[in-house]
This record gives structure tokens, C-alpha cells and sequence, in this order.
């Protein structure tokens, strides 16, 4: 049965939706905000004023592993309309989603979470999950055709969201003083870029139930379009958990597992989760962009030293080996630590 479902049930959410103790999570004022820079992709990529901004891309990925992007490319009429299309595909009558949806355990189409475990604690959201490139694995049968203008702004956010994974990569070898193609060398001839289209109904026991259980990233970066006025997000830092606030027209970046073994572990993939919320239904879109399954990924040569030793093993098709290991509550990038 779809989360959406159980929602308008109404009734207490069965047993294996429930958190066991200091994994549960609730958002209120008493967890504090993250303290993240907003930087202006722009500045990024002038020298003229580029210096200060690598300075505050470095530390924000070397601290949190994350921060807010403005400048982006995307107007605010395109995010709302992407915003838009999100929440007429999911308000569809379930049997119209239901042809979207996914196949066995295939993670693509429509859905909620995949089990694959009988203790696996199930997290409180529907899901389209697409793959936006390379165009010849796009599977269009998943790609829905109502609301009518859905497929043409999927396909122009893919664009952008590239674009911008582009010159993030070139910025952040940039910040370590590493030449710029360094990041994107190691993507291969094929990267692959997925959608992630979540819904979060409202949830009857939020002080219980999580949106999303604790985890991190298999991508190289992530780029989420938040929710407009909902939060939820939030992000772990020594033992504590941080909220993410709304920027008004501001993307979420944040630095995945490829791209902390990349930078030797000097970019941390930052531990994050979703919190429920008891009133208010919340939709984001989390863009992953991720290297080709046959490149191979390890530390850049620059960033090992006698002082700073290699700390990772080289890596190749680290997403077939990541969603077993998150669905146990598990962190994979410790499989790929010497």
C-alpha cells in the first residue's frame, strides 16, 4: 500500500514504519539550523571573484559536505513550475500513477520503498525514481504523461542540473588546488544522472517515523530542489542533528560518497535524514549525478602524501554495491576504506 494511502487511512501506521530509539527524529525549534554558506555559481566561475568563493566552497565541504547554490541557471518561475508538475503527478487518483509503476526489484518508476529485508525499518514516502542520462537509458515508459508538461521541464531541469554539476566539479578541484577536470576525468565517457521525485503525506506519528532513514549519498554530488515551505531536511555533525533551512531560490547541494573518496576524504558525504511532519505534506526533487559504472574512482594523486596517506581503495560501479548496504542501515563508503 502507497505511504499516500495510509495517510488518508489515517489509522496507526504498521509496526515496520516505526524507528527504534535515537534513530527516530521530530522537527521542531529545539534542533538547530545548520549554519551553511549560499554560494553564487557565478562567482564561482569569474577569476575576478572566484578566490573568496572557493575559500567558502572548501570549508563548507570539508566541515558540512553541503551547502546552498544560487545563481544557478534556474529562474524561480522554472523551479515553481517543476515544483508544480511534482505535485500534480503525485495528487493523480492512485490508479493513474499505477502505470508508472516500477517492476519487481527494479528501484525505477513509482513506488514506495523497496524491501529487502524483513527487519529493513520502511521509510515514510512515495518515490518516482527516473533516469535522466545517458538519453538512451531513459526508460520513458515512467515518464509521466500527465500532467502534459511534465516530460519537457524533467528534461530541461536534467540539462540544468548537469550544467551545474559541471562547474561545481570544476570549482571544487579548483578549492584544493587541483587542476579542473580532475573531478569530471574520473566521471567516464557515460555518467549516469537520476531523478528522485518524493512525497511525504503527512504522518500520524512523527515523533516515530522517518522520511527518509539516516544515510548518505552514492553520487558524486546531489542537487535537491527543497520543498518551497516545508522542512524536513536535516544533516549529522558529531552526534548531532542540524535542520537545513528554506533559501528562496536556492538549490541543495551536497558532496557524495564518490566524490569524498575523489578528494582523499577531505569533502566529507554528509549523514542526513528526513523528518516526518504531522500536518503538512512535503515533495522535493533530489537530482543524483553519478560516474559511469565502468570508470573506476580513487583518491586524486595530488591529494596523497606522507602527511595526508591514501584512505581509499579504488572503486568501480559503486551504486550496484550502495543499495544494499543503505536499505541494512549501513555505510557502503566503509567497504571502500583501506
Amino acid at each position: 500500500m502507497s505511504v499516500q494511502k495510509l495517510a488518508i487511512i489515517g489509522k496507526e501506521p504498521p509496526e515496520n514504519y516505526f524507528h527504534k530509539g535515537s534513530d527516530s527524529g521530530i522537527l521542531d525549534a529545539s534542533v538547530p539550523l545548520i549554519q551553511i554558506p549560499v554560494v553564487d555559481i557565478g562567482l564561482l566561475s569569474s577569476p575576478s571573484t572566484w578566490k573568496e568563493d572557493l575559500h567558502k566552497l572548501r570549508s563548507a565541504l570539508s566541515s558540512w559536505g553541503c551547502f546552498q547554490v544560487i545563481n544557478h541557471g534556474m529562474t524561480s518561475l522554472f523551479l515553481d513550475q517543476m515544483r508544480q508538475v511534482s505535485k500534480q503527478f503525485f495528487s493523480l487518483p492512485m490508479e493513474e500513477k499505477q502505470k508508472y509503476s516500477r517492476y519487481g526489484d527494479s528501484i525505477e518508476g513509482y513506488g514506495n520503498d523497496m524491501v529487502i529485508s524483513e527487519n529493513q525499518t520502511l521509510d515514510w514516502t512515495d518515490r518516482l525514481y527516473l533516469t535522466l542520462a545517458p538519453e538512451d537509458q531513459q526508460k520513458l515508459k515512467f515518464w509521466p504523461e500527465n500532467p502534459e508538461p511534465f516530460r519537457k521541464i524533467l528534461h530541461e531541469f536534467a540539462i540544468k542540473s548537469q550544467q551545474i554539476n559541471e562547474i561545481l566539479l570544476k570549482a571544487m578541484a579548483r578549492s584544493l588546488n587541483l587542476e579542473e577536470n580532475c573531478f569530471l576525468e574520473q566521471y567516464g565517457e557515460r555518467p549516469l544522472v537520476t531523478a528522485r521525485f518524493n512525497f511525504y503525506p503527512p504522518c500520524p506519528r512523527p515523533e516515530k517515523i522517518l522520511g527518509v532513514k539516516p544515510h548518505a549519498d552514492a553520487s558524486a554530488l546531489t542537487i535537491l530542489l527543497p520543498d518551497k515551505e516545508v522542512e524536513g531536511l536535516q544533516f549529522l555533525k558529531e552526534k548531532e542533528w542540524f535542520r537545513v533551512p528554506l533559501i528562496r531560490h536556492a538549490l541543495l547541494i551536497n558532496v557524495g560518497d564518490q566524490v569524498e573518496i575523489m578528494s582523499n576524504g577531505i569533502f566529507k558525504s554528509p549523514v542526513h535524514r528526513v523528518v516526518t511532519n504531522s500536518e503538512r505534506e512535503r515533495i522535493t526533487v533530489a537530482v543524483f549525478c553519478i560516474p559511469d559504472s565502468n570508470s573506476e574512482i580513487e583518491p586524486a594523486d595530488a591529494l596523497v602524501d606522507e602527511t595526508r596517506p591514501r584512505l581509499y581503495k579504488n572503486v568501480k560501479d559503486y551504486v550496484s554495491l550502495y543499495f544494499q548496504y543503505y536499505q541494512l542501515g549501513k555505510r557502503p563508503i566503509e567497504a571502500a576504506l583501506i
